[in-house]
């Protein structure tokens, strides 16, 4: 083949160098830092934060997040962490999303990545960790008393645990260790104990791959920093929707609504009222729906409610038990909206969220109680609300005189053509006027009599 045995002893030299040139580069690139590498890809990173409870707001966060991230087209999204976990379904969802994400997501632990924040920080393809966090801790609780629940809640997240490690080359016995503390990993965890890693731990035992001290450390270190940065903030809207979740400002609405119900059924056939309670409803489920807490079931139920309280109003005579058991039901679906829960189960639903559900809703009936006791008949009768509505609907035009002459009407018998709770409408002489009884509620159809004037508005008594 050869020509010479010099020939021969020069090529295979050659061939000898280029073996050794191809394995100084293999070992070149294995031993190459990573950022050296990352920065070569890394063009558009995205950060955003979950620094709160893993609850259905969280998810469309996250949601958000990655939509934005995906807009950007980030080669990289690195997600800032802080959160003691939260609840499992959300936390699925979330670890989901991320394994789902076509580029690579990175998370920071700023302190604690707990329970569903363990989960979380698992599925992402890089952890990083601060001085002195924690990662780990996931046993499934209780929200009320913060108790472990039964194993089959344990045995899911176990699960989860274990794929999600899995599916990023991490050991899934010590995934399953910070769910069951029945696990003994000896050197790393003792029986009966849940584990819990600091960083230099997580680190150690391939639970993070490196400590930094914040994320611009992070993107410094790992050579990121001529990439185009994009820090994910709340649209305008998605603030407009936060604004509404608050329970002051659920409180207010809840108010709204009760106090529209009301006054529409103290004067059926107004409209104002009616408007002013539909509106506050529309504001106060919306935001709760988007972000997933308003179920379909729940929304159901306040519409039955509010049937039950329209059929009293028109169909019904009397306050009996159809507006009783509407005005329940209303009550029920606007606490039921603000929480969590799967069908009236409150497993995973955080007891400081089941007392601000139901505060909310109590401040909400307070405030309408207040303003029915010292300001209800004063709302009817006031001119502003007459300037909207049309009080005199019910008038036809050539009653106009009768109805501007009622300080005549002082002692005038009358019938009720509305029931008056206390405010309604009575008839004298074939023509109608607004009234209002001087205390108890009067059904449609009884005789009574004009005990006084209040501007238009006829003071009527039962006892005649």
């Amino acid at each position: 083949m050869f020509k010479n045995s010099k020939e021969n002893t020069n090529l295979k030299m050659k061939f000898k160098r280029c073996l050794l040139l191809k394995a100084l580069t293999i070992n070149y690139l294995i031993d190459m830092p990573m950022y050296a590498m990352d920065s070569l890809q890394v063009k558009v990173i995205q950060v955003f934060e979950i620094r709160s409870e893993i609850d259905p707001r969280m998810t469309r966060h996250v949601k958000l997040g990655f939509e934005e991230a995906k807009k950007n087209n980030a080669d990289l999204v690195i997600i800032d962490l802080n959160t003691y976990g939260g609840m499992l379904d959300d936390a699925d969802k979330i670890r989901t999303m991320i394994l789902n994400f076509p580029k690579p997501v990175y998370v920071f632990v700023n302190n604690n990545a707990a329970s569903a924040g363990a989960l979380i920080s698992i599925a992402c393809d890089s952890i990083y960790m601060s001085p002195g966090a924690n990662i780990g801790a996931a046993t499934v609780v209780n929200g009320a008393d913060g108790q472990p629940l039964p194993d089959k809640y344990q045995s899911y997240m176990r699960s989860m645990m274990r794929s999600t490690a899995e599916a990023n080359k991490r050991n899934p016995k010590i995934a399953e260790a910070m769910v069951d503390p029945s696990i003994e990993i000896p050197g790393i965890i003792a029986k009966d104990k849940v584990l819990t890693f600091t960083t230099s731990e997580a680190i150690k035992n391939g639970f993070c791959e490196g400590e930094f001290e914040s994320i611009d450390d992070l993107i410094q270190k790992k050579g990121f920093s001529k990439a185009n940065l994009f820090y994910y903030k709340p649209s305008l809207t998605e603030r407009i929707i936060a604004f509404f979740l608050n329970p002051f400002i659920s409180s207010l609405l809840i108010l709204a609504i009760i106090a529209g119900i009301y006054f529409e059924m103290q004067t059926p056939g107004v409209g104002f009222p009616s408007l002013v309670a539909l509106l506050a409803a529309v504001l106060y489920l919306i935001p709760y729906y988007l972000n997933g807490l308003a179920q379909y079931w729940e929304i159901f139920l306040l519409l039955i409610g509010i049937f039950l309280l329209a059929a009293e109003i028109f169909f019904v005579p009397g306050f009996g038990i159809v507006g009783f058991l509407g005005g329940i039901l209303v009550l029920l679906a606007l606490i039921l909206v603000m929480l969590n829960n799967n069908w009236f189960d409150f497993t995973f639903v955080p007891e400081k969220n089941i007392v601000s559900a139901i505060g909310a809703t109590s401040v909400g009936l307070f405030g309408f109680l207040v303003i029915f006791l010292f300001f209800g008949a004063k709302i009817v009768e006031s001119k502003s609300l007459k300037k909207i509505v049309l009080t005199t609907s019910l008038l036809e035009e050539s009653d106009l005189e009768h109805a501007n002459n009622v300080d005549k009407l002082i002692g005038s018998l009358a019938e009720t053509v509305t029931p008056l709770r206390p405010v309604g409408k009575v008839q004298i002489h074939g023509v109608v006027y607004h009234a209002q009884s001087d205390g108890d509620f009067i059904e449609k159809g009884q005789k009574v009599k004009v005990i006084d004037v209040n501007g238009n508005i006829l003071v009527v008594s039962s006892r005649l």
